[in-house]
Parts: C-alpha cells; structure tokens; sequence
C-alpha cells in the first residue's frame, strides 16, 4: 500500500516525504507541478516510486484504486495574491473534493492542508472548536480553503480518517522555491546578508507598533511531528489548528535571525504596499486545545530555537535540503 504526497517537491510536502522516508517508508508517489521551478532539488535526497505532475495525475488516480493507504494532500495554490479565483476554486476546492472522494470510495486515510487564512482578520477568534461557517477570509486563497472545510463537514461518505489542518505561519527547509511568499525569516536572511538589515513593514493601525504585527510561526519540523502522531492515531479526524498556541512579533522575528547570526539587530521599516494594507492580518494565534485533546503532547520548537536551527543548519550551509 503506498502513500500519495501531493506536493510533494513543494515546501511541506518534501519535508514530510523526508519524514516518511525516516520512518522508513519509500512507497511513496509524489504529484507535484515542477515545471521550470527548482523545486526538483526537494527531491533529490528522497526516496520515492513515481512522480506525476499534477495536471495528469487525476487522470491516473482511478488505476490506483486498492493501493493506497494513505492520500496527504499539500499541493495547491498558496499565494494569497492570487488575484484569478477560478483558478483558485479548481486546484484547491475541486481538486481536494476529487481526492476525499477518491480516499471515502477506496477507504484509504486523508490528511489535507487548510489554512489558518481561514479565520480572515480575527473577528471571530482562531479556535478551532467554534462554528466554522462565520469565518470571513481577507483573500480568495484563504476563501478557496474555508469552501472545503465547509464541503467536508457535509460529507456523509467520508474517508475512514480524515484530518485538515488550518497550518499556521509555517517557516523551515525546503522553502527556498516558494518565492515572495516564503517566510520573513529566508527573506531577512537574503537581507542581512545583502544589506546588514531587516526589512519589517510599518504598522497601520492603532495600538501596533511598527514591527509589533503578530503571527503565530512553526517551525515545519513540528508540522511533520504532528502528522506523525496523526498517522500513528488512526482514530482521530476532524479539522484542528496547527500552529505554535503563542503568538509573536516580526520584530522578535527579525532579532531572532540576527540573535542566530551572531550579529546585533538592526532593523528598518518600511511602507506597507497599498495593496496588502486593507488584507493585512495584525494578530494570529492558534488555539491549540483541541489537537491536546486527541493525544498530542509533545512541545513546539520557540521561535527563537526554530529560527536557530533553521538559520545555523541549512540557511547558513547554503540553503541545505532537509
């Protein structure tokens, strides 16, 4: 029985093959869209069966039917620029639909990504034991993913374990091919080493100090620890948070990066680009109760040993692949 990893050469998803990979699994198939990126470089430290590229592997999937154990759902579309909705509703919501569908038929286990884009400004808190169909996302990317957390909870022909995860502000290995949208932390690193300084954006509104923006950050490693345990569960499902429970700011951020370099924080900020300022989330922070309550115990790297580790062991070891 194999397990399907979609984007899989993509950020999360390579660094959960590397997990599978320790626990000694290689009956792997990877769906990724490489194309020109280079984000095959992922791929070259795993081991794995095939590899299909997203566009045609839907075609393939019913050939599968018997052989799957597991289906762990990374691909999509993670920019929350992304100004096409269109495109957002086929490769987030209708592809995702295609895989549930294909894992209730075939009884195989499904592990998704949502986002905690989701929860849109925090009106409404970011707790994920409250009534979901409130939330009101900023972006049609996090929209894209509130309509399958929507459909899901619908379905009365489930996977026989389901899990969806609202991930947090993931950092780590294996980012380096996200572009404009990998975390601050690669960003200001580039940035120290280009300039000697952070750039952080200025704040807009009222009780936020410039820099004091927060976000929950976690650290990818503790991503693939929690899809371990999830793995290693098989009785629990539903839709959980995964993020850190602690929220930080970008100016403990960058001090971080500069604490991990060895070198004194200096750190400039800057206009925030017209265009973000009215979608910009200004707090996020998991609650995390509801993932303690299945059985997971096991603490969440600090920001400050999660930018450590990732600065010193693979940023600074140019860009080493996890």
């Amino acid at each position: 029985m194999s397990i399907i990893v979609t984007g899989g050469a993509g950020f999360i998803g390579s660094c959960i093959v590397r997990m599978l990979n320790d626990m000694g699994r290689e009956d792997i198939i990877i769906v990724d869209n490489i194309a020109s990126t280079e984000k095959w470089k992922n791929l070259r430290n795993k081991k794995y069966l095939q590899y299909y590229n997203r566009a045609n592997f839907l075609e393939e999937l019913p050939n599968l039917a018997g052989e799957v154990e597991y289906v762990i759902h990374m691909g999509a579309c993670s920019s929350t620029t992304e100004p096409d909705f269109d495109y957002l509703n086929r490769n987030n919501f209708n592809y995702t639909k295609t895989l549930w569908n294909f894992c209730a038929q075939n009884h195989a286990r499904f592990i998704y990504a949502s986002s905690a884009a989701t929860y849109g400004g925090g009106e409404f808190g970011f707790d994920d034991r409250d009534d979901i169909c409130r939330l009101l996302p900023l972006n049609g990317y996090g929209y894209s993913k509130q309509m399958f957390d929507l459909w899901a909870q619908k379905q009365t022909c489930a996977p026989p374990q389901h899990v969806g995860f609202k991930f947090f502000n993931v950092y780590g290995p294996n980012e380096y091919c996200k572009g404009s949208m990998a975390s601050v932390i690669l960003h200001g690193f580039r940035s120290v080493q280009e300039s000697g300084k952070i750039k952080l954006f200025k704040s807009y509104r009222q009780g936020y100090e410039d820099g004091g923006q927060t976000r929950d950050f976690i650290y990818v490693k503790d991503i693939c620890k929690v899809i371990r345990f999830i793995m290693a569960n098989r009785q629990v499902s539903g839709l959980f948070n995964l993020g850190t429970g602690k929220a930080r700011t970008f100016h403990d951020l960058g001090c971080a990066v500069f604490r991990a370099l060895g070198q004194k924080s200096n750190i400039e900020f800057v206009e925030m680009p017209e265009s973000l300022r009215a979608k910009y989330q200004y707090f996020t922070e998991a609650t995390m109760d509801k993932l303690s309550a299945a059985g997971y115990r096991e603490p969440f790297y600090s920001l400050e040993d999660g930018v450590k580790d990732y600065v010193q062991n693979y940023l600074a070891k140019d860009f080493l692949i996890y």
